[in-house]
């Protein structure tokens, strides 16, 4: 299976999700077939900060096309925030998409969590993640949301976190934790690992880039299983020596 990653959104994201596939398909002894197309996180940020779901669908849409003609077989965003326009741009792709918010809603029914705090971008604070969790209560930092999902945009842009900006986010999840009764943290921005990759903060987070990871994992060893079966009934039957 070839495995097309709309990337660039952030830069620490993407270099994120090809470690984390190499090492998966590695471990799993899956082939990996892989193309990354850059995009822009200026226009994504604009457009999910207005909810313009029309315009980054057409954008997304257009980098899915190059994606297809590179011969991928399906696709996934590597930002959360990209995915406000997922049922609009699951309407008109050429390729099936793989959502991250798939894998999470499968993740919390699976593990029973009830209530998830979120720590992310403006945009999926403020929309709670675009109300794309069926399975789970979300909650969001009490305390200055819009302050904390700036300082998730610094960190992603920049591709590094000051410790003042972890202890900033760390502090936020533990609240949610505490006060909120949040059953686990989602680290709901694909570059939230440069604050939480360094050591234990003291309760249980979701890396939104895990799951999707692995959600693709199991798409493309069913794939391979499948073609295996395949290859091994078209086979002729060995007779040995008559």
């Amino acid at each position: 299976m070839h495995i097309g990653l709309i990337g660039g959104i952030g830069p620490a994201a993407t270099v994120a999700y090809y470690q984390r596939l190499v090492h998966v398909f590695g471990q799993a002894d899956v082939p990996l077939q892989l193309t990354i197309q850059h995009a822009d996180m200026k226009t994504l940020t604009e457009n999910a900060g207005r909810l313009d779901s029309d315009a980054q669908t057409e954008v997304f849409a257009a980098h899915i096309r190059s994606l297809k003609g590179a011969g991928c077989d399906i696709v996934g965003i590597t930002a959360l925030t990209g995915h406000f326009c997922m049922p609009m741009l699951q309407a008109v792709s050429q390729l099936p998409i793989l959502s991250a918010t798939d894998a999470i809603n499968t993740y919390c029914a699976q593990h029973g969590i009830a209530r998830l705090g979120l720590l992310g971008s403006p945009s999926v604070l403020k929309s709670r993640l675009f109300g794309l969790l069926h399975e789970v209560e979300t909650v969001v930092p009490g305390e200055d949301p819009e302050g904390i999902g700036r300082t998730y945009m610094e960190i992603a842009t920049k591709g590094a976190c000051t410790t003042d900006q972890a202890d900033l986010l760390i502090t936020a999840g533990s609240e949610m934790m505490q006060a909120q009764q949040a059953d686990a943290i989602l680290l709901a921005g694909t570059d939230l690992g440069l604050v939480f990759e360094t050591g234990d903060p003291g309760y249980p987070t979701i890396d939104a880039v895990r799951l999707h990871v692995d959600a693709f994992l199991e798409v493309a060893a069913d794939k391979a299983n499948l073609m295996r079966l395949t290859t091994f009934a078209s086979a002729p039957p060995d007779t040995g020596d008559l």
